[in-house]
């Protein structure tokens, strides 16, 4: 199958690791995967902010980037996909854009729904041996719906013991934006959400939005936890 990879910034600066093992994982998978060069900036940032206008150019550039064909497009990141499933609603007063968006979002898929529900697969092949913790997502399971299919493939995952925790749905307190405006909640928030990973002890937290990880994961290394924090494309890799 021909699919189109959406990067995002993250996985561009600072999560590359990520997004290797996500094309890796999709090329053993049997898929051909494309690059759209122009892609860039999903714009979430501003559109968070509330600087909507400012961040129309953007969309549109995004937009374009990304219908030079028809296939899915697959991320690694629910939060960006999120935002460009929202497109059509920021450009309803310009209805010729506002259709193009709503074509791009339409073909966007989250890596793990695409590998279960599109592929037909559950078991990658992984191998990774110790207990693991799994965060889900804000934008994965309460924005886009996607709740079981990162767990259905982690399962899968030759001794890897995937263990519960407490409160496990409630947000990490990132937020994009919301953990710049509101450092003192979002900083008690990733507290709270560390303590109830520790109870675990866990020997990975595996997450499937790199956004979550880099909060989470920042909270553990300044208390001096030994947990090392995976996207899930870096657990499916494992051999």
């Amino acid at each position: 199958m021909n699919v189109n990879f959406f990067v995002t910034c993250i996985g561009d600066a600072l999560k590359s690791r990520m997004a290797r093992n996500s094309v890796l994982l999709l090329e053993q998978l049997g898929c051909h995967v494309q690059f759209p060069e122009k892609q860039g900036c999903c714009g979430q940032p501003a559109i968070n902010s509330g600087y909507i206008r400012d961040a129309l150019p953007g969309m549109k550039a995004q937009i374009a980037a990304l219908e030079i064909n028809d296939y899915p497009i697959i991320s690694p990141a629910g939060s960006c996909m999120n935002a460009i499933r929202h497109y059509p609603d920021w450009l309803v007063e310009e209805p010729e854009w506002a259709m193009r968006a709503a074509k791009v979002a339409s073909r966007m898929v989250d890596l793990t729904s695409f590998i279960v529900n599109q592929l037909g697969v559950t078991d990658v092949g992984a191998r990774l041996p110790g207990r693991a913790v799994y965060h889900p997502s804000c934008s994965l399971f309460r924005k886009l719906g996607v709740r079981d299919e990162p767990l259905i493939l982690l399962r899968e995952v030759r001794e890897l013991e995937i263990v519960p925790f407490s409160a496990q749905e409630t947000c990490c307190g990132f937020g994009g934006t919301f953990s710049v405006k509101m450092a003192e909640i979002s900083g008690e928030m990733v507290k709270e959400k560390v303590a109830h990973i520790m109870q675990a002890r866990p020997d990975y937290l595996i997450g499937a939005d790199a956004s979550c990880l880099l909060n989470i994961g920042g909270r553990l290394q300044r208390e001096g936890q030994n947990v090392r924090v995976l996207h899930i494309a870096d657990v499916l890799m494992s051999r």
